[in-house]
């Protein structure tokens, strides 16, 4: 099986998209692996991408509730990379044993339930990795790339909504219950709140 890095390269040249790719330049530790679209009209996209290359040891990591085939665990340092170049940006995994790619926009790794844990790690001097235990069902999936190129054109198409005009809780995340609280607002209260920070 060939990176997924040289296999979105690949997806791009054959269907002509234009893009940018930072994988091995001296640009990777600041930018994102990928960007394509248009700057102009706000359609442009950067994304990393990850492999889950192997089946996890689940007896060296927390419980999560997460059955192990949606396991996923990622960089916390990759999530907040994509976050610095919100909001056109995202994740893409390839689950290399299942056969699966996912799209995690910046919207879903910053609502999505998630546990967050400290890897110990051994080099000069002792450290820790920060990562995070995800469920890959949270994600949008699709058995080839253009499935997932098409929910980053459908995100970008939400995008004005999702930013601007939807009030309730965004999406539906395994893991989360979104419940209901407070009273229910009338006209009323918005006037009794201009009142009081005017």
């Amino acid at each position: 099986m060939i990176p997924l890095e040289q296999e979105i390269a690949g997806y791009f040249r054959e269907q002509g998209i234009p893009f940018h790719q930072h994988v091995a330049d001296d640009q990777r530790f600041v930018r994102l692996d990928f960007g394509f679209g248009d700057l102009k009209t706000r359609r442009y996209f950067s994304f990393d991408v990850k492999e889950k290359r192997q089946r996890y040891q689940l007896r060296h990591w927390p419980e999560t509730g997460i059955p192990e085939e949606h396991l996923c665990i990622l960089d916390d340092l990759a999530a907040r990379k994509v976050l610095a170049f919100a909001p056109n940006s995202g994740l893409i995994v390839r689950d290399n044993v299942r056969g699966h790619y996912f799209l995690f926009t910046v919207v879903d790794l910053f609502l999505m339930p998630r546990q967050r844990v400290n890897r110990p790690i051994a080099r000069d001097v002792p450290g820790l990795k920060g990562k995070w235990l995800i469920d890959l069902r949270n994600g949008h999936v699709g058995t080839t790339l253009a499935e997932i190129f098409d929910a980053i054109n459908a995100f970008l198409d939400a995008r004005p909504a999702i930013f601007k005009t939807e009030l309730a809780c965004l999406g539906s995340y395994l893991g989360e219950s979104v419940g209901t609280g407070g009273i229910t607002r009338r006209p009323e209260h918005w006037t009794q709140d201009v009142e009081e920070t005017r």
